[in-house]
């Protein structure tokens, strides 16, 4: 029925909690190790026949497309060494590749990430899941599904749910990560010359290590093309600019973003932004108004800004101008939040 193939390279617990995961449902399991001195092989001959070594050439479309190739199945599941398959409804996702026999699967990942001393969770939608006779990976680093013909494809959404672990990083671990990927995107824009998604990837990499300005100019550089704003990758740079500059002292700057409102302003993430962007500049009224839209929405791709985040903060400004009765009322609204429970027992 389906392959799925991993590529991977010392992650020998990330790996076992991923193939465990996979177990048990008769899915092919492919490993392309790219050079692994962990023991991260001999653990994965335990769950699959079907390991393989691949010498890395800094180029992660070539590994992919190698584990691709090898697997024994035309239909695969594309996923990484720190993701972690929920239990599948396999009957729907048969019917589901049955029924899109040439289209692309997305799956939704879930994110978990380290921000002001809490974990949260964002969600996004990937393409992942592809016949390999009409689809292959193309990019050094943070490739991409390209349909072999070249054309625009089709794509559908599956009921597979990944979560994703690969943001809780130390700091040392973080730093290595992003100086890595820096290195590689660097080399992709000298040898390719200038490119959106790849100044917007470096940007990403710069934000992950709080290098907030270098985080910037690589966003303000991806962003003074003609891009799509339905493109997921421009929306999540809007928003990661926004946030850079506020975190680069630049609140003033970022309230520049109110000149594309109309274009993103429909999603509670980007009303969330703008609220902080607005509390920032001392224009309270406003942001109150911003959270307050941003609880409106029954979605969010970062969990809580629809709802005990976005009350959160329109009761701190409430606190903070005196309207104690107002901030408990919505901070009664977070629920479990901790952070608002406490301002409710300070107050």
């Amino acid at each position: 029925m389906l392959s799925v193939c991993i590529i991977t390279k010392n992650e020998k617990e990330n790996l076992e909690r991923c193939l465990k995961q996979l177990s048990g449902y008769g899915f092919e399991i492919v490993v392309a190790d790219t050079g692994s001195d962990d023991g991260t092989v001999q653990m994965a001959q335990q769950y699959t026949n079907a390991v393989y070594e691949f010498e890395w050439c800094g180029d992660f479309a070539k590994a992919k497309n190698y584990a691709v190739s090898m697997a024994k199945n035309n239909t695969v599941l594309v996923i990484d060494s720190d993701e972690y398959m929920r239990t599948p409804d396999l009957d729907k996702l048969k019917q589901q590749i049955a029924e899109h026999p040439t289209a692309v699967g997305r799956i939704e990942i879930i994110n978990q990430i380290r921000q002001d001393h809490e974990i949260r969770e964002s969600r996004e939608y990937v393409n992942r899941l592809f016949d390999r006779r009409y689809y292959h990976y193309e990019g050094r680093i943070h490739e991409q599904l390209v349909a072999n013909d070249g054309s625009e494809y089709p794509v559908y959404y599956t009921v597979i749910i990944i979560d994703h672990s690969g943001y809780l990083l130390s700091e040392q671990e973080r730093s290595a990560k992003a100086q890595r990927n820096i290195r590689l995107l660097e080399n992709v824009l000298e040898e390719d010359g200038p490119d959106p998604y790849i100044l917007y990837q470096l940007g990403k990499s710069y934000y992950m290590i709080h290098a907030y300005e270098d985080a910037c100019d690589f966003f303000a550089r991806a962003l003074s093309y003609d891009l799509d704003p339905e493109l997921e990758y421009v929306i999540d740079m809007v928003e990661c600019y926004g946030y850079a500059l506020l975190n680069s002292g630049k609140a003033d700057q970022a309230l520049a973003l109110e000149g594309i409102y109309e274009q993103f302003g429909r999603s509670a993430d980007f009303q969330f932004l703008m609220g902080f962007i607005y509390m920032n500049n001392e224009r309270f009224d406003r942001a109150i108004e911003e959270f307050l839209k941003a609880s409106e929405h029954k979605e969010s791709r970062m969990k809580g800004v629809n709802g005990y985040l976005a009350f959160y903060n329109a009761g701190v400004i409430y606190e903070c101008t005196g309207n104690k009765e107002k901030a408990r009322e919505l901070y009664r609204k977070c629920g479990d939040y901790e952070p608002a429970k406490k301002r409710m027992r300070e107050i």
